[in-house]
This record gives structure tokens, sequence and C-alpha cells, in this order.
């Protein structure tokens, strides 16, 4: 006699079309209903189409093109033959992608690897021989397993380019194009940015064939309610400043503009009594990977970061962002400002600026035409720290 099984009940994604055996992963994995993206951009995307989305990080476009590929791709794949691949550009949102669909994929019988730079090359090259479903990768990487021979992507079947305007930004558009002109068999492609123009445009242009546009947001809104604020403090007092911010705070991720400011203000916290971290390209990869995996379980308060380094922070539940100083021009301040204020949640960005950049503020909020205020002047010790909403009046 056979031990029956708990059925699982149907998720909120059933009625987008996706398969049963997805489904069931999907309600196994923990999702129940589908966000905004995922809603516009499955059911185009499950009939094959190509597909163009315009969604920042934090919107859950993750299923919006992984639920389709692990529903499209045919498993049992050769070896170094996989049929599905994702390109990203950090090592750490490699992870995080595969994290999120590896649980799905397993229950329908598939396989996905993350493949990237700073891990063992042969722990990933043994998996390949066995044969792997799908491929999460960093464009350098695939590029050097692509030459030594050890994946071939003429059996692709659905290919996807996750935040192509970093991958520009970071310079990997020659690589990202050189590796789709490998995926020679019939393909869907998808590709998902926060912006659809230059050289993002440039590989819709060409690689797509006649591609669905699906958005959720304006090309400069972010997603959900984020509240900015400019900070006047004194240089003595920002990692105070910092320290009271974070007293009823979630989670923090605070932006330095070197490695060495980093460590310097991860120490500071520390010594104030708050648990941080510094996460740096100084640092070698399992460190950056443990403190990303306690920030993300909530052991860790705070993580301390660069900018190159946070590309890779794709965690749910930041509730502030702090520029430790003024972001050099309006597209970083977005790219830093962007991991709080996701999946419809509110967030605030924080801005902590002396007395000496107090122009380079005013340029920065009049291109992204927030209202031109100056600085609150504030000392670590004042309760409104503690209270964000408190500041709101003197921002407006």
């Amino acid at each position: 006699m056979t031990e029956a099984t708990t059925p699982v009940a149907p998720t909120g994604f059933a009625a987008l079309g996706v398969p049963d055996d997805v489904d069931r992963g999907l309600a196994q994995a923990g999702f129940s209903q589908p966000f905004a993206i995922q809603i516009e951009a499955v059911p185009v995307a499950l009939t094959g189409k190509d597909v163009c989305g315009r969604a920042r990080t934090g919107s859950g476009k993750t299923l919006a093109f992984g639920v389709p590929m692990i529903s499209r791709v045919t498993h049992h794949a050769a070896p170094h033959h996989p049929h599905g691949l994702v390109l990203v550009p950090t090592r750490e949102l490699a992870l995080q992608v595969a994290d999120v669909l590896s649980p799905i994929a397993k229950a329908c019988g598939k396989s996905v690897l993350a493949a990237y730079g700073g891990s063992s090359r042969q722990d990933q090259v043994t998996l390949l021989e066995g044969g792997i479903d799908m491929v999460v990768a960093t464009p350098l990487r695939l590029v050097d397993l692509i030459k030594g021979g050890e994946v071939n992507l003429s059996r692709v079947q659905v290919v996807v380019v996750d935040e192509a305007d970093r991958m520009a930004d970071d310079g990997f558009t020659p690589q990202v194009e050189w590796i789709l002109r490998h995926v020679t068999g019939p393909h869907q492609t998808m590709l998902f940015s926060a912006t659809l123009d230059g050289q993002v445009g440039h590989l819709v242009r060409r690689y797509l064939v006649d591609p669905v546009e699906v958005a959720i947001d304006s090309a400069t809104d972010t997603v959900g309610t984020m509240h900015h604020v400019f900070l006047g403090v004194h240089h003595m007092d920002k990692d105070r400043v910092i320290a009271s911010i974070c007293a009823n705070a979630q989670r923090v991720v605070v932006f330095c503009g070197t490695k060495r400011m980093c460590d310097r203000v991860t120490d500071n916290l520390r010594d104030l009594g708050v648990s941080a971290s510094a996460i740096h390209g100084d640092l070698p990869q399992p460190a950056r990977e443990k403190a990303l995996r306690r920030f993300s379980n909530g052991e860790l308060k705070v993580l301390v970061a660069t900018d190159v380094a946070a590309r890779g922070i794709d965690v749910d539940g930041i509730d502030v962002v702090i520029h430790h100083e003024p972001a050099s021009d309006a597209k970083a301040y977005l790219h830093r400002s962007g991991r709080t204020a996701r999946a419809g949640n509110d967030g605030w960005a924080v801005t902590l600026v002396e007395y000496n950049q107090h122009l380079h503020t005013r340029m920065i909020q009049r291109a992204l035409r927030l209202p031109i205020t100056p600085p609150i002047e504030i000392f670590s010790n004042d309760e409104r720290l503690r209270d964000l909403t408190s500041l709101l009046a003197a921002t407006t």
C-alpha cells in the first residue's frame, strides 16, 4: 500500500496558464500569488514569444522569466548542452536567481546550476558533464566555459538577459553579444532591464524577434514608495547618525565610495553595537556570500557596500538605504536606492551631506525632479532619526 501524498492547493499562478507541476513547485517553495510583472509577463512568455520587460530589481522579475523557462525547457539535457540560460551581471545575483529557481525546477525533475567566477570551476564542469537543464551564469565565466568546450549553447531553447542595463554599465555588452551569437538553435529570448535605451535598446533590436514589451513602471519610477531624505551632518558624527537610524530599522544597506571606507564604517558601527558587515571586491567570494546569507536571513542588520559589490544585493525587506556620501550622479543614486522600496513596499533613501556637498546634492535633486530643499541639519542624538517619518514634513 502506497502512502498518500497531501495534495497541494493551486497558487495564483495557475490562472496564468502555468503547468501543474510548475505550480506545485511554486506552492512548495512558498509562492502563492503573482506580482504585477509576473501577471503581465508569464502568460506571454508561456506562448514562446520573445519578451522585453522593463522592471526594476525587487519587482519579482526572477519568476517572471523563471516560471516560463522552467515550463518550456525540455529536461534531461545531454552533457554540456543546457536547454535554458540566464545571463546576470554579478556572482551574487547568479546565486540568488539559482536559489529562487532551483526548488521549483527540482519539483519538475529539472536542474539548475549557478556558474560564476570566484567558485570552483571544476565543480561546475563536473555538474555540466552530468547534464544540467538550466544554467544561470555571469558573462565572463560562461565565455570561459564555452571556449573550454564545457558548455555548448546550440540546444538552448530559452535564453534570458537579466539586469541588462547593469550589464551594460559594467561593460559586459560585448561578452553578452558574443554569448548570444553562440545560441544557434531555435530559441525564445527574454530581456529584462530597468531602462530600454542605449546599449540595451541595441540588444533588443538585434537579438529579439518582434518582442512583446511588458512594463509595470515608468522609466524613472522606483518600485513601491521611496522616501528621499537628505541630512546635513558633521563628518565626525556620520557613523553615530547611521547607528541611530539603524536602531528602528529591519535591514539597512550603507553605500560608501571606497573599500577602505567600507571597512572603517563597519568597524565603527560594530563599536556602536550595530551588527554590520562589509561587502566589497577585496573580500574573498565565500566571505561575501556568507555576509549576504546572514543579511538575507536576518542575522545581520547592516551591509556596508561599495557600488560595484552592491549590484549583487537582491534581498527583500531592505527598508533603508543610506548614502554615506552623496552618489556621484542621479543614475548612481537610483542604482543605490533601488535596493529598497521593492515589491510594492515603502522604503527610505537617506543621504548624509557634509557642509561642502550641498551644491552636488542640489544637482542630484534637480536631476531626479525631487524638491530642491537644503539638507536637514541633524545630530546623532536627535530623536527624529529613530522615526524617519517625522522628517517628511521638513522635506516638503
